[in-house]
């Protein structure tokens, strides 16, 4: 393999790993420092709404700017903002409201650098002589072993360092990805248009940024594809964050709960690793329906809430079919998105996956509280169902293969016109 994919899937393995142990330890050492869970929650909701805001507006920016240039200062800036809580802890101490502040900062660089590196997928296939079908593979997978280190490295760190010591290990990760990403050729990450000639930057910010809000929504094929993957975050963060713990503690083996996020990401690891190895054979309709029946049945079992070891088959069904299906949609975005307004329409994509979660979860609260959590894990399958059914009926969603680009390219330049 080139260098350029060997970069880039290194960068972002790291930037996902940090992120991964940065997700279990900051809650923590925010519990330590202020001795308030609502403190960790406050940091929670402060940093959310600007990380949201950021993924949809910052994909002008990165329509603007060289896609290497921009993955590498987002990562800067999370490097930054994390390295700076445990500087301050050594100058004057930290108190909530150094965390909030540089939440808030952190929150700046990461959806915008998920869209980055994302944007820059075309170019890693068309320089680095990889198939995109192998490069979503093997992403996939690496994300499941992230998912699979970041909390066990997390819990190990805990223990070995003071709190505020381990953030400046997540931090590394954040520069490491930087420094790795700048392996890649400068002219690798520029914007170019279908027929190799350079974009240029034209109009206002705002205007730019509802030119790639009108591409998206009159996309039969993006408003689908963004659905389905809008259902499966909905339904797998709201079984995660709160069916299953409410599950295991009701059942009296809270301990357990971890080893669903073992065999969803074992899942995922095998899922990502077979489309890697085979996502060139057969027709692209199998591989989705593979993907989406398959999640089907996951959510349907872990839904059923019918023992702990069932839920664990359930979770690793998930898994792969997420891993398949991921890596789909990943070649599909890399085909079909235009590459000018990648940076807004993935920017607006992943800001409403990152929104999606924390509704999701109080939504399943409320059913939780009132109807109890059988009646609320039902209720999430049924929100997977009518995806799935939207999946299977819909007309954009049947021809899958590159010789379908066209035609979705052709509807793109007619809503670029309007």
């Amino acid at each position: 393999m080139k260098l350029v994919p060997v970069a880039y899937l290194a960068s972002y393995l790291l930037s996902l790993l940090g992120n991964s142990i940065a997700g279990i330890a900051l809650p923590l050492i925010v519990l330590q420092v202020t001795g308030s869970a609502l403190g960790a929650g406050t940091v929670a909701a402060a940093t959310a709404i600007p990380a949201v805001l950021a993924g949809l507006l910052m994909g002008v920016v990165i329509d603007r700017i060289n896609r290497r240039t921009s993955s590498v200062v987002t990562d800067l800036v999370s490097a930054a903002s994390v390295a700076a809580l445990p500087l301050v802890d050594l100058l004057s101490g930290l108190s909530l409201g150094w965390f909030v502040l540089f939440g808030i900062i952190g929150s700046l660089g990461d959806v915008p650098g998920m869209t980055a590196r994302d944007a820059l997928l075309p170019a890693i296939v068309r320089h680095g002589g990889i198939a995109s079908e192998r490069l979503m593979g093997i992403r996939e997978a690496l994300g499941a072993v992230a998912l699979l280190l970041g909390p066990a490295a997390a819990g190990t760190l805990m223990v070995l360092f003071d709190g505020s010591t381990v953030l400046w290990i997540t931090a590394a990760t954040s520069l490491a990805a930087a420094l790795l990403t700048l392996l890649i050729p400068h002219h690798v990450g520029a914007i170019v248009a279908a027929d190799g000639a350079a974009v240029g930057r034209t109009g206002s910010g705002w205007g730019q940024l509802r030119d790639g809000w009108r591409v998206l929504f009159r996309s039969r094929f993006l408003v689908m594809t963004t659905t389905l993957s809008l259902a499966s975050v909905i339904v797998l963060a709201s079984l995660q964050g709160l069916i299953l713990p409410v599950y295991f503690t009701l059942v009296e083996q809270p301990g357990m709960l971890g080893f669903v996020l073992t065999a969803l990401a074992a899942g995922m690891l095998i899922g990502g690793t077979l489309y890697a190895v085979a996502g060139t054979r057969g027709r692209r309709r199998a591989w989705f329906l593979a993907g989406l029946i398959g999640s089907t049945l996951g959510f349907g079992i872990i839904a059923a809430l019918p023992s702990v070891w069932l839920v664990f088959a359930g979770a690793f069904v998930v898994g792969l079919s997420s891993g398949l299906f991921g890596s789909l949609m990943g070649v599909l975005m890399i085909e079909r998105i235009p590459e000018h307004m990648r940076g807004r329409i993935m920017g607006t994509q992943n800001a409403i996956m990152t929104a999606a979660p924390p509704i999701g979860i109080v939504a399943a609260a409320v059913l939780t509280e009132y109807a109890g959590v059988n009646a609320a894990a039902v209720a999430l399958a049924a929100v997977w169902l009518v995806a799935l059914v939207l999946g299977l009926a819909s007309p954009s969603l049947r021809n899958l293969e590159p010789n379908a680009v066209q035609a979705e390219s052709d509807v793109t330049v007619v809503v670029e016109g309007a």
